[in-house]
């Protein structure tokens, strides 16, 4: 692992090489697994650590911080989780069922420093709870979704070498059809009576639970990309990088306040999900609302019942509420994070004039754990995802690594406190490059310094020589009334080489058709990027935090 920033000048950042592997404070993990499958040193991307960044101590533990450090600063009484039903647990309440899973964990269940721990689950207060036990014992959470099939966790906990497991007893099936020999399961919220809810009260009378004292280097999260096609990348986050996005995109562009309410859709397998409604909030010493269920029509009464004043989620979402707002008090909301996908300029002008607020769009990776570029308030240029996040730097490359002038389209390049580092995958030099991290996205910046999307790479729609982004078409057919969502594919064409194909979902009872639509593209976007087939469909295919997945479209094209 590379070394502390203690190592190198505090006024420039650290490139490591191959002698850094070395040069670390000794860690705490017994368990070496992941340090010993993290990419060489020198397939790293530069990270900046250190000022004008942020820094941390030789150790650290992401737990101990976010939790253990906001109750002695901001004391226990303040509310901290907030669960649909309208119970409220304050961080005092927090930290004693946190300790008492942790006294489970390192007792009962043998977890030792740097085993893996699958964690399962709806969003609720106890899967909050559990990960933030599992960082204080000197554990590697594996956060997965609840939805996740057998197959898939099967897979994950292969590739991790996951030894034991915390589920939801409402999510334990396809975790047991998984079949994982050597896992140790652990239910919570069931009738068993090894059920974690009733060891944990058993320690009622343990005592606090003291941090392991582990490296800020060491990794404490791997997050597992949920990507298109092929094997599933492991992404190995330590300790600091943790705080760091939280000392990064939240407290220089969110700047939430210790009486904020975050809510929204991501669940907390998602680095987006963790960041947004976990991380951040616990380290402004804020509180969040955990719905199970939080999809557009559930997210709106949640608001307004909760009063709710920060909001993550993505922009499908926003455009579903918009048609849903009559009726429901949102004067409690002060901050609209969008990501996950483009925010269409469209989206964000109308959710501006139907509620009076301005979305924070923004750009992230899961191989970066939370957004890198991003403006907010007076600072935000519709149609643009912003600037470089403090601490993060940012530029448009070619394929061989060269900056590309203001204006012309290449490949994203980012850098920061946090990089990629795959558990054990060849595809991290694809990833990493030049030490920077490459997205997979086309992007343009602006003469202003504003970095505008233009496409994932791989969606560039390449029709009669010219270079098309679906986005940009889809931002288009978003500007009709009666279209409530778009997805832009190409399709192969023997002339054409591809054709533009838009499938479009219309609002509820509109008359629309191919015609009248392509009437509307010709008044708005040159005839080349009007797409020459239109598919009416009913839905379109999402992940679960409402990502498009625009490759089942591609493969479904007539």
């Amino acid at each position: 692992m590379e070394p502390n920033s203690s190592t190198t000048p505090k006024s420039t950042p650290h490139t490591p090489t191959a002698a850094d592997a070395s040069v670390r404070v000794p860690g705490a993990h017994t368990d070496t697994f992941t340090r010993d499958h993290l990419p060489p040193p020198d397939q790293w991307p530069r990270l900046l650590l250190g000022p004008p960044g942020p820094q941390y101590p030789d150790r650290l533990n992401c737990g101990h911080e976010l939790l253990d450090r906001t109750v002695e600063e901001r004391g226990p009484d303040r509310p901290a989780l907030h669960a649909g039903d309208g119970s409220v647990w304050s961080y005092g309440e927090l930290r004693e069922t946190v300790d008492r899973i942790a006294h489970v964990l390192t007792g009962e269940l043998g977890v030792a420093p740097g085993n893996r721990v699958l964690l399962r689950g709806p969003t609720t207060p106890w899967l909050a709870a559990c990960w933030l036990a599992v960082m204080k014992a000197g554990a590697v959470a594996v956060t997965v979704l609840a939805q996740a099939r057998a197959g898939e966790l099967a897979t994950i906990c292969s590739l991790a070498r996951v030894s034991h497991a915390l589920c939801d007893a409402r999510s334990a099936a396809d975790l047991a059809e998984a079949d994982v020999k050597g896992l140790r399961t652990t239910l919570y919220g069931g009738e068993d009576p090894g059920d974690l809810t009733r060891l944990a009260a058993a320690h009622t009378g343990s005592g606090p639970y003291r941090a392991v004292d582990t490296a800020a280097d060491e990794v404490a999260l791997i997050a597992f990309t949920s990507g298109t096609t092929g094997q599933p990348k492991g992404c190995m986050h330590l300790h600091r990088d943790l705080l760091a996005v939280a000392d990064t995109f939240s407290r220089e562009v969110l700047r939430p306040v210790p009486d904020d309410v975050f809510a929204g859709s991501p669940p907390l397998g998602f680095t987006f999900g963790l960041g947004g409604l976990l991380v951040f909030p616990l380290r402004a010493g804020a509180s969040t609302l955990l719905l199970e269920q939080a999809g557009p029509r559930q997210l709106l009464p949640a608001l307004v019942r909760h009063r709710v004043s920060v909001l993550f989620t993505a922009p499908t979402a926003y455009r579903t509420m918009l048609g849903e707002l009559d009726g429901h008090d949102l004067s409690a909301l002060r901050r609209c994070v969008s990501a996950g996908e483009n925010l269409p300029a469209a989206t964000w002008h109308a959710w501006q004039e139907a509620t009076g607020l301005r979305i924070i769009n923004g750009i992230g990776a899961t191989e970066l754990l939370h957004i890198f570029i991003s403006a907010a308030d007076d600072a935000i240029r519709p149609g643009t995802v912003g600037v470089p996040v403090p601490g993060w730097q940012a530029r448009v490359v070619d394929e061989h690594g060269e900056e590309l002038p203001d204006g012309e389209p290449g490949l994203l390049a980012v850098r920061g406190p946090v990089g990629c580092r795959y558990l054990s995958d060849p595809r991290q030099t694809e990833y990493v490059r030049h030490g920077w991290n490459l997205t997979g996205d086309t992007f343009v910046r602006e003469p202003d310094g504003y970095f505008r999307y233009v496409a994932r790479a791989d969606d560039m729609i390449i029709s009669s020589g010219y270079n098309i982004a679906g986005p940009e078409v889809e931002d288009a057919l978003l500007r009709h009334p009666e279209v409530a969502e778009a997805a832009v594919v190409g399709r192969s064409d023997e002339l054409r080489g591809e054709i533009v194909v838009a499938h479009v979902v219309l609002t509820e009872g509109s008359e629309q058709t191919a015609d009248s639509l392509r009437a509307h593209m010709k008044a708005n976007l040159a005839p080349h990027k009007c797409p020459r087939l239109f598919v009416f469909e009913q839905s379109l295919p999402r992940t679960a935090t409402g990502k498009l997945q625009r490759f089942l479209l591609r493969e479904d094209s007539p």
